[in-house]
């Protein structure tokens, strides 16, 4: 067996630790040949493949980022590039690839099986908001950095006597403003799952204001005001999808524009994807890797790895994918205990 990997998408803390699992576990077990492909699925248009032997993983369990690079692109947005793709992998005699990214990498995955290309899907998004996978590996870190951001931003709010507004990553849902925002100890937490009213916003905000000086408020960027809609940069990625960001700002003139108090604006935007991932997303993403080999052996090819309660099991990437996974409601009334 000749095997591929790629990674594609945005980073995510854990890639490399997929990737080690992946060369580890086919070369070891297998006594399989392992081959890169950088750059997502553009390296697979433009035939960027690179041996990776057992030496070349050694050292990046602890490395955050993709030591293959990853991209957003579309395999199948035109018929020149999808030949291109289905050449190269011929080409360069690939019997499987392993493909990790998120919904949008997964579904081009899902149709490229229907090309005779034999993929094993991993799942990947800081977001956790793929469906069929109770958890997504890199979600972990990034609720820790957005945790350790509240923490700091704590003590700038209370100095200052103003109102604090995080803004997380979160297109469609608000897993990571949500458990960051419980575990940070926020005192209003905004997501898409839920559209805010300005009004009970800043009633609550006021009244708080009677106690306390400061507030924080985390928000996730594709959280939207009710009759309203999400804020976007007016761009499309690669599988046609709007670019969030600016909702924070937003918030922060209306608050100051109602209540007159002082309100500053943090978006950590891309420190959240980045850096050393958490032990709890080193083991997952070692064992997503090693399932996903395991699931090759077996030819469950369009078919990607999930976490369901302690185990991971192979489902058929058309189950789980155009689907969101949204914010668990119950754990939205845990955290609306803290509002105020």
């Amino acid at each position: 067996m000749r095997l591929a990997i790629l990674t594609s998408g945005g980073d995510c803390p854990g890639l490399n630790a997929v990737i080690r699992a992946v060369v580890r576990s086919a070369t070891d077990r297998h006594q399989w040949e392992c081959v890169g492909i950088k750059n997502g699925w553009k390296g697979a248009a433009t035939g960027e493949f690179i041996p990776l032997p057992t030496y070349a993983v050694s050292g990046i369990l602890y490395r955050g980022g993709t030591i293959l690079g990853t991209s957003r692109f579309n395999p199948l947005q035109d018929g020149e590039t999808t030949a291109r793709v289905l050449e190269n992998l011929t080409l360069h005699r690939i019997n499987a690839v392993i493909c990790v990214g998120g919904d949008g990498t997964l579904r081009a995955s899902h149709e490229m099986t229907k090309l005779g290309v034999n993929v094993v899907g991993v799942p990947k998004t800081i977001d956790n908001d793929i469906a069929a996978t109770d958890v997504t590996f890199g979600f972990q870190t990034a609720v820790q950095i957005v945790t350790d951001a509240i923490d700091r931003l704590h003590t700038t709010a209370e100095s200052h006597n103003r109102i604090m507004i995080l803004e997380t990553m979160g297109r469609n849902t608000g897993w990571i403003a949500l458990c960051a925002g419980i575990a940070g100890g926020a005192d209003m937490i905004l997501i898409p799952e839920r559209p805010f009213s300005y009004d009970k916003i800043c009633t609550m905000l006021a009244e708080r204001h009677k106690r306390k000086s400061f507030s924080i408020v985390v928000v996730a960027e594709g959280a939207f005001p009710e009759g309203g809609k999400a804020v976007t940069l007016g761009e499309l990625d690669a599988f046609g999808r709007p670019r969030m960001g600016g909702i924070g700002y937003e918030l922060a003139h209306e608050i100051e524009k109602r209540l007159n108090i002082e309100s500053r604006v943090t978006v950590l935007g891309y420190v959240q994807r980045g850096g050393t991932p958490v032990a709890y997303d080193r083991i997952l993403a070692t064992r997503f890797g090693v399932a996903a080999v395991e699931a090759a052996a077996e030819g469950k090819f369009d078919h990607f790895i999930a976490l369901r309660g302690e185990d991971l099991i192979p489902v058929p990437i058309a189950d789980g994918t155009g689907q969101t996974k949204m914010a668990d409601p119950k754990l939205f009334e845990v955290a609306e205990t803290f509002f105020g």
